[in-house]
């Protein structure tokens, strides 16, 4: 992974120097509220409803063990003995105080790690592929760029006050695990007719309010221009955007109001000005690819007698391999998912505990790596096939090998109205008790891969928007209720779920839950027609029946 050089983290602590002397100096009065707000939001600090909230920025999800020991420090030193992974591969704590967050900021500069830019109007965390550099579908590891893309936009001056947050997502592989189209700027690693590897560009996807697609501006983009094209579109955003209402300052807003042909124009126009001048070197890109070199692998066959009789001989073993491994491009070795999403957890939670167990973990098994995914999820990018079983039993020990990835309870699920004070509805509950409704796993397992997602208001942190099943929280003059949608797709077969119906009151919605997936069970081919298949198949009137029928 990259490591910080002089420049990298003096940048780190002299950022901690300055909010440490800005938040003293706001506790004193010295400062104003409004203007401690803008101070506090570059550096990661939200105010939620019980306390401060803090967002630490990991980049294209990479966490070292070191760092893991780190954060399991500060949830038991300086929170309540947990913290929370978000659909931007980042990590939050719920519960610090206001007082003590430079402190904290003070102790990840000590391990690479800070929150600058994980909130506020500005270029937030590049988000990857949770797989990238190991899975057999990539064209091209994407981490490098994503490492270049986080220098180019921490303390970028020019876009430090955009009309609004901007995120840049990058996938080198076929399968987008991404979600890189509902991005303001997506990236995907192609290959042109000559072999030459470069981007195609997607630009104006994002989700919240108003969900949208995003489109292509640029079919193939050299890597050598990867950073004035990025530019050219910011600055045309940060010229164009819309700044006098903020429900429609993104950049999706600025693309559907100009039209693509007149966007992409006016972006190329910008990029003729400074591409010349600005070319990102070779040199540049293998000296950040050199942090991402392969790991010492060992030359291990694919076919291993003692792990085929594991996998024969214990069916728990053989369903948490099905569900929660993946195919590695190396032989011998396979992806592990650290499921954070047993049944009586809040999806996304780890506790201190955890987190230390997990750095050993890393150390003994995974070249001391972890990584974070987008629905909420840790991966192991590196196990031999020697060492799962031992992974998995250890993994069962600490409550995180629930063979459920990809499943109907690997829900993604914001913190709601626990913790969110923008929250319209709670979340968590609701996912505790669909859970326990679905507490067959042999069922979870026959409905196959499924995704539900789960916000608590029109923000859409969850992602319902483009959840296979998506429940979105809304208030009803005090009253929490829940709008449901189904269709939507965050992968290469990118869609906005289609809305089912009236809201459906609080203690309805696990039922009515549940009548979606029995018409499902029902209405599908066989049991290896996807949810998805299905939907577009018999399209929405069969769920409507049913769901409306009862609730």
């Amino acid at each position: 992974m990259y490591q910080y050089n002089d420049t990298d983290q003096t940048l780190i602590n002299e950022r901690v120097a300055q909010f440490k002397n800005q938040t003293e100096r706001f506790l004193k009065g010295e400062i104003a509220e409004d203007h401690y707000r803008s101070l506090r939001l570059m550096n990661g600090i939200y105010i939620q409803t019980h306390a401060p909230m803090l967002r630490i920025a990991v980049p294209y999800g990479l966490l070292s063990s070191v760092q893991l020991r780190k954060l399991a420090h500060i949830a038991r030193t300086y929170d309540k003995g947990y913290c929370h992974v978000t659909t931007r591969q980042n990590i939050q704590f719920n519960w610090p105080e206001l007082a003590q967050t430079p402190d904290i900021l003070a102790e990840l500069a000590t391990v690479q790690m800070h929150a600058i830019q994980t909130s506020g109007n500005c270029m937030r965390n590049t988000t990857s592929d949770p797989l990238a550099g190991v899975c057999i579908d990539e064209i091209a590891d994407p981490r490098a760029y994503c490492e270049i893309i986080r220098q180019w936009t921490s303390f970028h001056p020019e876009f430090a006050y955009l009309p609004r947050k901007f995120k840049i997502a990058v996938t080198g592989a076929t399968h987008d695990r991404a979600a890189t189209k509902f991005h303001d700027i997506g990236l995907h690693l192609v290959k042109n007719h000559s072999g030459e590897c470069g981007f195609i560009v997607y630009v104006g996807g994002g989700l919240g309010r108003t969900p949208v697609i995003g489109q292509v501006i640029k079919p193939f983009l050299e890597p050598k221009h990867l950073l004035s094209y990025l530019e050219a579109i910011l600055r045309i955003y940060n010229l164009f955007g819309r700044r006098d209402n903020k429900y429609k300052a993104r950049i999706k807003i600025l693309v559907r109001e100009e039209g693509l042909e007149n966007f992409t124009q006016l972006v190329e126009a910008e990029w003729a000005t400074i591409k010349d001048g600005t070319e990102l070197s070779q040199d540049r890109i293998n000296a950040i690819q050199a942090h991402f070199k392969p790991p010492a692998y060992e030359t291990l066959s694919s076919q291993n007698n003692g792990y085929s009789d594991q996998l024969q001989n214990d069916v728990a073993f053989a369903k948490w391999v099905k569900y929660n491994t993946a195919d590695h491009k190396v032989s011998g070795y396979r992806a592990v998912y650290l499921s954070l999403k047993a049944p009586e957890v809040p999806p996304g939670d780890l506790t201190d505990g955890q987190l230390d167990a997990i750095a050993d973990l890393a150390e003994a098994y995974s070249f001391g790596e972890v990584r974070t995914t987008h629905r909420q999820n840790l991966i192991f990018a590196d196990i031999k096939l020697t060492d799962l079983f031992t992974v998995w039993q250890k993994l069962t020990a600490l409550n995180l090998a629930t063979p459920n990835i990809g499943t109907a309870t690997d829900i993604i699920c914001c913190p709601g109205l626990d913790f969110c004070s923008l929250a319209n509805a709670g979340s968590i509950g609701i996912t505790k008790e669909i859970n326990a409704a679905l507490d067959d796993m042999d069922y979870v397992h026959d409905l196959g891969d499924i995704k539900i997602n789960f916000s608590g208001c029109m923000n859409g942190c969850a992602h319902q928007s483009v959840g296979n099943i998506g429940i979105l929280g809304v208030d009803k003059k005090g009253v929490e209720w829940y709008q449901l949608t189904l269709g939507g797709s965050s992968e290469n077969d990118a869609a906005i779920g289609e809305r089912l119906g009236p809201a459906i009151a609080k203690q309805e919605i696990t039922a009515a839950i549940l009548d979606i997936l029995d018409v499902y069970v029902k209405e599908r081919l066989n049991s290896d027609e996807h949810f998805l298949t299905t939907v577009k198949r018999i399209g929405l009137d069969p769920f409507v029946e049913q769901v409306y029928a009862t609730h």
